[in-house]
């Protein structure tokens, strides 16, 4: 019999009574009534209420013992008294009436308690994570992304894919963040990369002949931290098929989703058959590429209004003409809203560095007109035409920016955030999925003057290659996308290129040589000239979906052993200096930048 325990402390229940039982775990809190003494005592499972009184030869052991201490008790199982049941425990009807106790482990004075909610700074939190783990809400989450993850390989494996590894020390690679190198003692002076994801790996698994692939992959970069990203690294749910088009990854994915949020959450899946909308069409209704559509608010242009002679907002007359573009958020029924409301989003919008939301709110007597700071600035017709354009009635409210396209894509996809929030707009017992589809291939980088890739740049360009047209490379469309769940991107993929030649061509518009290439990218480079299938995938964030389910707004809240902002483990001190010996045999001399 195991000494430690006979059951764990969430096991026993009415019909374990007068069993004598050992229980082992930590002492989460305890009451001290004079003559009888009440700790909780709590394991992985559970908790269970204990009791010893002042008679007993181990009071004062108990007594003496701080928070956290590990306790193994042997008592007997006794029903509580009666109105003393918590019926929020399991264990809520009996007590363990104690009659002996060894201490496994003292514990020190808690720099944070375990028992409460009370929040502390994150820097503590992630300095005693062991600490922080302990508490219930905390271990639970850990013990949910434990159970998506196993639920993901089982549902992985009945849509017939197979889960293979790739390598940890690889070649650097520009994947669009910085890379973490490792020097190489063996080649002094040569570096493996971190992989930033296993990109080229499993498009390689693709070319050796396997059909379909996943892994729960760990990926590393280099770049800063956010809610919704972990500074360091992360896992990704990493997926590649062979012979397949953009419906059949969407087909794969859309399944998993559903399975997954179904048996995680309560919550309403608002379509279980995402809507698809391309880039441009996301940007313009919804100013982002991650729009939230449980928000029914969206976006419109009227910048062709103010080229009319009878409307008579100057300012942003002037604007247009100097090639701004001016777009309206419209709210149904918002005329009985007070002034304020009206007045708190415009400073809102100025504090967030726009130069803020005009707005005004249209209404009829003997004519339409618009109430508002600006709303003497439209005529009746004007008027009448924001209303056919916007769908806009009497009653609703016209909210306006003007500026330059990312200026106001910007600003407005923030707003219709924060007034679909104020109006209760946002049904948070949905969740909302959509693929953003049809992303460029490229962008301008206004930084450094200069074309670069919008996303992967192994993505399969849309269009016969003959037909492209690589003089206006800002026009040419990829098979990539994004799938997006209440505002936030889970995942991007891509359709992948296989060509050779056309890689080549793709990558010279970004500015890089076909020497480069071949030096940056010789495996896979290599593998395509011996025959390559037509092959796609996606990688879903673990972290993100994990995030979702348990409605929590931070990743670090849902990953065991997370970074700090500034990419540091307070836990493990590291980053760390290391031994000057260490450095020698590598090869390496530190430096130190002044800064």
């Amino acid at each position: 019999m195991n000494k430690y325990r006979t059951h764990n402390c969430s096991e026993l229940s009415e019909k374990d009574m007068n069993k004598t039982v050992t229980l082992s775990g930590w002492l989460h809190r305890k009451r001290d009534h004079g003559n009888l003494l009440f700790i909780d005592l709590r394991d992985h499972y559970g908790m269970t209420q204990c009791v010893i009184e002042n008679n007993n030869d181990f009071f004062l052991v108990l007594e003496k013992s701080k928070p956290e201490s590990v306790l193994n008790i042997s008592g007997k199982v006794v029903k509580r008294t009666s109105g003393t049941e918590n019926l929020y425990l399991k264990t809520g009807k009996i007590e363990i009436s104690i009659e002996s106790v060894e201490v496994l482990s003292n514990a020190k004075e808690l720099p944070m308690p375990v028992f409460g909610d009370q929040d502390y700074p994150e820097d503590i939190r992630l300095k005693y994570r062991f600490l922080d783990l302990r508490r219930e809400e905390m271990h639970q989450n850990i013990i949910l992304r434990s159970k998506v993850i196993s639920f993901i390989r089982s549902e992985m494996l009945k849509l017939g894919f197979l889960e293979y590894q790739t390598p940890i020390l690889t070649s650097s690679s520009p994947e669009g963040a910085r890379d973490f190198l490792v020097p190489s003692r063996l080649n002094p002076g040569k570096f493996y990369a971190l992989p930033q994801a296993p990109q080229q790996f499993k498009q390689l698994i693709m070319v050796s002949g396997f059909d379909k692939y996943f892994q729960i992959a760990p990926c590393f970069r280099d770049e800063d931290a956010r809610a919704d990203r972990s500074p360091g690294e992360f896992y990704q749910l990493d997926i590649e098929m062979s012979f397949v088009e953009q419906e059949d990854v969407f087909n794969v994915v859309e399944k998993l989703i559903i399975n997954l949020f179904k048996k995680f959450s309560s919550k309403k899946i608002m379509s279980e058959k995402f809507p698809k909308i391309p880039f441009k069409e996301a940007m313009k209704k919804y100013g982002t590429d991650k729009p939230d559509l449980r928000n029914p608010l969206i976006i419109q242009d009227i910048t062709d209004l103010f080229k009319r002679e009878d409307v008579k907002f100057e300012i942003f007359k002037k604007l247009v003409n100097t090639g701004s573009i001016v777009r309206v958020i419209v709210t149904k029924n918002t005329k009985d809203k007070p002034r304020s409301f009206f007045d708190n989003i415009d400073k809102w919008a100025k504090e967030q560095g726009a130069s803020g939301l005009a707005y005004f709110t249209l209404e009829k007597d003997e004519q339409i007109k618009g109430k508002g700071p600006v709303g003497k600035f439209f005529s009746e017709e004007s008027l009448k035409e924001i209303m056919k354009t916007c769908n806009a009635e009497i009653g609703d409210s016209i909210f306006l920016a003007c500026g330059n396209e990312r200026e106001i894509e910007k600003i407005l996809s923030i707003a219709r955030d924060k007034i679909g929030r104020d109006l209760n707009l946002v049904d948070e017992k949905n969740f909302a999925f959509c693929w953003i589809v049809d992303y460029p291939m490229y962008e301008f980088d206004e930084k450094y003057k200069k074309i670069i890739f919008s996303h992967n740049p192994f993505s399969m360009p849309q269009g016969k290659i003959e037909e492209l047209n690589f003089n206006k490379p800002l026009d040419i469309k990829a098979y990539q996308y994004d799938i997006v769940c209440n505002g936030i991107e889970l995942s991007s993929g891509a359709i992948r290129n296989h060509i050779p030649d056309l890689m080549y061509k793709l990558f010279s518009v970004a500015g890089y040589s076909e020497k480069e290439v071949k030096e940056k990218f010789s495996g896979m480079i290599n593998a395509f000239s011996y025959g390559a299938p037509p092959h796609g995938g996606i990688a879903p964030g673990i972290d993100r979906i994990v995030m979702l389910l348990a409605e929590k707004e931070n990743i670090r809240e849902v990953t065991m052993f997370p970074m700090n902002q500034n990419a540091q483990d307070l836990m493990m001190q590291a980053p760390s200096n290391v031994d000057e010996s260490q450095l020698k045999e590598l090869s390496i001399k530190k430096v130190i930048k002044k800064s």
